[in-house]
């Protein structure tokens, strides 16, 4: 009994440093921008620098711990987390950052996917399982609530560097607890690793960071611009080539002939894109054009986060009801409306103004996102959820890298009202995508309908 209770605490604390990372960062940009130099671009390198790596690598680093057994895999991703987080601590200039930062996003696709494994191995009972997944999930709430605050504060009160060396003693705390109270998960030497296709993934997607980033100093119409467009569309190419040849594809692309399973996974992208590339913008617009301190810009980002746990709580409960079309629909809709509203910030706007689009904003991503990935897990095949729920999470990274890029170029380029307009529209586009691409009814629907029937 007691090692049930503390392996829980052990698995949620490495996912706690993980979605921390990812929003706690953008409220020390300008501090750390001002220590070390770097520019703008430095900036949004820092940031998807992480998500970048997290997104190539997720995918195929959900087979490690298939392949060398969960709790090594996930304790070899703390470990290094660890070591990365401490390495952006002490970084001496931008390029030693965004290489750590690098390291960071590969821990992180890591530890994910096998703490789910670990999950499974720590309880038997599905009762029990259900109610340990659902904190899991409840963690990411609150870690990506807090991120901004905590960000804010220990920038404020410390430095920007005590951002990243929190997460030495929160890894260091679950590498403790994992390593004495978590059960070892064993592994069944499952699928190897396709560099291959890992190389094109991640070369694909940092040609298409890069190009976006520096497409505000360069000018879109450089030749180095088209160049990088033109060496992410090659690599891309080539990895849709390689999956398909391949006898152990890491995503398999048979799976998008259901209609169902490409739309999640689009809106997935697009919902992230344009909520992580708007909390990019506003960190900013914040500190740069209100001039407020990094301790006053965190909890001015707080009614985004504030409705995250009900938001996701009440989109279960309308997905259980309505099916996941509606719910999508009202999640993208709120979201959209929200953005579209902080197209009136401004250096001198009221704060009370932007609140209400804030907490839309918010709402509306986390409304959106269980139906999505309910749409993507219950579209595949039983024996392809794991592989369901990686797609999806891989979309969804892929989604804040060029959000970050993309939405953070426009905003330095013309102003924070061009980034939100479009944030917007990626949300509104996730609207059209649920309305023409998700049907009625998904499988989970149906079968709930006959027990519900039966009983």
């Amino acid at each position: 009994m007691t090692t049930s209770r503390l392996a829980l605490p052990a698995i949620c604390l490495g996912y706690f440093m993980v979605i921390l990372d990812a929003t706690a960062v953008n409220l020390s940009l300008p501090a750390l921008g001002a220590d070390l130099g770097g520019g703008a671009g430095a900036q949004q390198w820092v940031v998807d620098g992480y998500t970048l790596t997290f997104a190539a690598l997720l995918l195929s680093a959900g087979s490690l711990g298939d392949r060398f057994g969960a709790r090594r895999v996930f304790l070899a991703g703390l470990g290094l987390f660890v070591v990365a987080s401490a390495a952006c601590s002490l970084a001496p200039g931008p390029a030693a950052l965004v290489a750590a930062r690098l390291v960071q996003g590969a821990a992180a696709a890591v530890l994910v996917p096998s703490s789910l494994s670990l999950l499974s191995a720590a309880y038997a009972d599905p009762g029990a399982r259900a109610r340990a997944v659902g904190v899991w999930g409840g963690v990411a709430g609150v870690a990506a609530a807090s991120g901004p605050v905590i960000g804010g504060v220990l920038t404020q009160a410390v430095s920007w560097r005590l951002v990243f060396f929190v997460n030495v003693p929160i890894g260091l705390a679950a590498l403790l607890l994992t390593g004495r109270y978590v059960p070892r998960a064993a592994g069944n030497g499952g699928r190897g690793f396709d560099l291959p296709a890992q190389a094109a993934a991640i070369g694909a997607l940092a040609a298409l960071t890069y190009t976006l980033i520096e497409a505000r100093s360069r000018g879109w119409g450089s030749p180095v611009i088209f160049g990088g467009f033109a060496v992410a569309a090659l690599l891309t190419a080539a990895f849709v080539a390689r999956e398909r040849r391949t006898a152990e594809p890491m995503l398999p692309l048979g799976l998008f002939r259901d209609r169902a399973f490409g739309a999640g996974t689009a809106i997935g992208l697009l919902i992230n894109l344009g909520f992580y590339g708007q909390l990019f913008v506003t960190s900013l617009y914040f500190q740069n054009t209100r001039h407020m301190s990094p301790v006053s810009a965190g909890p001015a980002l707080l009614p985004e986060g504030i409705l995250v746990s009900v938001a996701s709580f009440l989109s279960g409960r309308r997905t259980s009801r309505t099916g996941v079309r509606p719910t999508m629909l009202a999640g993208l809709c709120a979201g959209a409306a929200g953005l579209f509203g902080l197209m009136a910030a401004g250096p001198h706007t009221p704060y009370l103004v932007l609140v209400p689009p804030l907490m839309a904003t918010g709402f509306g991503m986390a409304f959106t996102m269980p139906a999505a990935t309910t749409t993507v897990v219950e579209a595949a095949p039983a024996d392809r959820a794991g592989v369901a729920s990686g797609a999806i999470n891989t979309g969804r990274q892929i989604g804040s890298t060029i959000g970050v890029a993309l939405l953070g170029t426009l905003g330095f380029s013309a102003g924070t009202p061009a980034a939100m307009a479009a944030a917007g529209a990626a949300f509104l586009t996730g609207a059209g995508v649920a309305a023409l691409g998700v049907p009625a009814q998904i499988r989970v629907q149906r079968e709930a309908a006959k027990e519900a029937a039966s009983r």
